[in-house]
This record gives C-alpha cells, structure tokens and sequence, in this order.
C-alpha cells in the first residue's frame, strides 16, 4: 500500500486542488472523532455527553462539519460531470444525454454504494444470527440499533448526486442567484413550520439546506468564493446563526440531542444553513495557508492514503466504538460515570482502542472503497437509461435513509420505523438499495459505458 500510495502521490497533476482532498478527509475525520467523544456509554445504556454536559455544547459548532462535506461534493460532482460532458461533446435532449447522466451516476455511486452495501450485509446477517441465537438484549441490541445510524449522511449524498445535473443547469444560469433560491426555500419552509404551523413541511428542509450547500461547492468549482466573499459567508453566517439561536425556536447543539423537541438536524433548519455558511467561509480563508502545507510531500501523501479509504473507516467506525465497549464490559473494566474525572481520564484510552479496531476493519473492508474502472459515457443505448438510472438512485436514497433509522435490532419480530410518513422495514430498506444499484449499473452499462 505504501508504493502505491506514494506513486499515487506523485503523480499528482499539479492543477488539482489538493485543499479539497484535505477537507474531504478532515471533515470526516472530525465526525468520526465527534461520534467518539459525544458516546456516554454505561452498563445500563448508551447516552450523549453532550445532554449530560450542555455547556459543551457549543463544541458543535465546530465538530458538526458535515456542511464542509457537502460542499466539497459539490465542487467534486461539478468538475465530475463536466468532464463527462466534454468526453460527449454536444449531448443532446434523448439518448446521449441519457448515457451521460447514466454514467455519472454510475461512476459517482460505485465507489460509495460498493462499501456501504459490504457493510450493510455484513450487520445484516450478524444481527440474524445473534437474534436466532436469542441475543439483541442489553448493548448489543443498542448496537444493532444505532450502527446504521450514520447512513443518513450516505442517503443525502445519493440526493445530491442525483440531482447535480439539473442543479448544475440553473448555477451556470443564475449563479449566486440559484444558492440564493434554495436558501429562501429553506427560510419559507421554516417560517410554514414555526409560525404557521404547516405539518411535514420541515421535511422540505432535507432538500433545500443541504442542497444549498452543496450549490456553494458549484461556485468554488467556478472560482466564485474569493477571499472577500468567504469573509462575507463566514461573518454573516456566524451571526445570524448566533442570533437564530438567541431570539429564535432553535436549539444551541448543531447536532441531534435526546429528547429535544426541535432538532437543527432532522430535519436540518435555517439555523444549520447558516452554520454552514460560516463553515464554509471559514475554510476558505484558510485555503492559502493549507495549500503551502499540501505541497510538502509527505502531507499530501498523507492525505492521499487517508482518501483512499476514508469512507469505509466512516461506515465502520460506531463499529469498533460499541466493539471496545463491548470488549470492556466483558472483561469487567469499570465504565466511570459520564464525564466524571474517571470518565475524562479514560478517554485517551477509549479512543486509542477504537482507532486501532478501527483500523483493524479498514484493513479487512477497504479493497471495497477501491474505484473501479474510470466510466466514460460510449455509444448510446436506449434513451431510457437516464430514467431508470434516476429511479435506481431514488431507491438507494430511501433504502439508506430508512435503514439509518430503523436499524437491525427487532429483525425477526418485523420492527419499523418511519421514513417520513412511510413505515420501512429493515429487509425492505436493504431490498430498496439493493435493488436500485442494480438498476443504476444496469443503466450505465445499457448507456454504452465503457
């Protein structure tokens, strides 16, 4: 891996932005970090540090990096598309453009469903098992619950990728004017949910908060974020998420906390937007200085081996978390009240062990994360391929997003959740994005992908 790593590295062209590398990596590593430190596990359930120490909760202000995230896939997916598009100059309305969608979303969608699909098959028939076993009690029941959770992030992504051509279209009409357009979505429909009281409305929010940042990735693609301008999204942003959260209904934590009758989260709100906007800003005005640093050989060969398998340490990581405590309530390690001394003196520890499980997985799963073949759109095929490569990823967005909430626990006794309005299962989750993966290879080969 080593060599590979440093060929890799070294045949870097020298126009690619390697801050966005940087920023994918970091922003993932810090919600990895985040789940860590937030998990207040004792032998009588799993908590969050963050209800049982509300002053730090403005540390999410800072952990809650998942809008950098976001809007690195923007800048990702448009310079991805637009490759595809010169590879078919002229792509018209019908079967060409049809095999460009097709193959983009196929390309995009490969790298992140192969992982995420390894992973849910694996928890799936571990739970079966323990369950038939007569097993799902006590912290393993809490596991089998809660280590899908962060599939929801994988669900907005899917949206996103989906929707990057048509989006794409109205940032090369409108510009600043398109960002514009999603964020006063975002701020009609919170004003439909607190003051008039409009139900399911806030769902609305899914879309256009996350979509608004992923539109700001479209304009750093254009070089449309300058120094003045970051500033401007930081400073603004800063301040009117501070004052949203002083004078209005919105809670402090930019995460989900329990009990809490408005979630910034789910569904994300105003307050969530505007946080990302100083996020953003903020790691633009930090692009110089970062880019200096990339350039040393040994960072950006750093980063270049933490990209390579990035999202399968994400799939994995509440894994070897619940797996060190697992491990410490088998051997009779006492679990220190939450955050207690003892608790803070065992952080360091905590952590270290689900680092090192963590790794352990990495290597056992990551030969999943590898790209497959560079996809270019060929021939095309039936002008039907862009429509069943749209609905394929429409089953895999609400197949992740119904298994991050129901999980595996209650597998045989039918347990469900709802996905909005809809009940989904587990098996019928994992049925949804299964299946839309096959529709969207079965589209991108039928395209003339090659």
């Amino acid at each position: 891996m080593g060599s590979s790593v440093r060929e890799l590295a070294g045949a870097t062209p020298a126009t690619r932005d390697r801050y966005v590398d940087l920023l994918r990596v970091a922003s993932l590593g810090a919600v990895v970090l985040g789940h860590w430190l937030m998990a207040a596990v004792t032998p009588d359930g799993v908590g969050n540090l963050l209800a049982v120490v509300p002053a730090l909760q403005p540390l999410t202000w800072l952990l809650q990096v998942m809008p950098v995230f976001f809007f690195v896939g923007g800048f990702s997916h448009a310079l991805s598309y637009r490759s595809l598009l010169r590879k078919r100059p002229g792509a018209a309305p019908g079967a060409a453009a049809d095999s460009v969608y097709s193959a983009f979303l196929r390309a995009r969608l490969q790298r992140l469903l192969r992982p995420t699909m390894v992973f849910v098959l694996v928890w799936g028939a571990a739970a079966l098992l323990v369950q038939l076993l007569g097993g799902g009690g006590g912290l393993t029941g809490v596991t089998l619950r809660m280590v899908t959770q962060p599939l929801w992030f994988i669900g907005i992504y899917l949206a996103m990728v989906a929707f990057t051509p048509p989006l794409l279209k109205l940032h090369e009409r409108y510009g600043w004017g398109a960002f514009a357009g999603l964020a006063g979505a975002a701020v009609v429909a919170d004003v439909l949910r607190f003051a008039a009281g409009v139900p399911y409305v806030e769902f609305l929010n899914f879309a256009f908060v996350w979509l608004a940042v992923h539109q700001l990735g479209f304009l750093r693609a254009d070089g449309r974020i300058h120094l003045r301008r970051a500033a401007l999204l930081a400073g603004g942003g800063l301040v009117t998420a501070t004052a949203l959260v002083a004078f209005g209904p919105y809670p402090l934590s930019m995460v989900g906390m329990p009990g809490e009758k408005v979630s910034n989260m789910a569904p994300p709100t105003l307050a969530l937007l505007a946080h990302g906007l100083w996020l953003v800003g903020a790691v633009e005005l930090l692009r110089a200085p970062a880019a200096r640093l990339l350039d040393l050989p040994r960072v950006w060969r750093t980063v270049v081996a933490a990209n390579g398998v990035a999202m399968t340490a994400f799939l994995w990581h509440l894994t070897a978390m619940f797996g060190v405590y697992g491990a410490l309530l088998a051997l009779d390690v006492a679990l220190p009240e939450p955050a207690s001394a003892a608790w803070w003196a065992q952080v360091p520890l905590r952590l270290a062990l689900a680092a090192a499980l963590t790794a352990a997985l990495v290597a056992a799963f990551r030969t999943f994360e590898r790209p497959a073949a560079p996809a270019t759109p060929g021939t095309p095929g039936s002008s039907g391929a862009g429509p069943l490569a749209a609905l394929g990823a429409t089953l895999c967005l609400l197949g992740v997003l119904g298994l991050s909430i129901v999980g595996f626990g209650g597998l045989l006794d039918g347990r469900t959740s709802l996905l909005i309005a809809i009940p989904v299962s587990a098996p019928a989750a994992v049925a949804m994005t299964l299946g839309g993966w096959l529709l969207v290879e079965r589209a991108g080969r039928g395209a003339g992908v090659r």
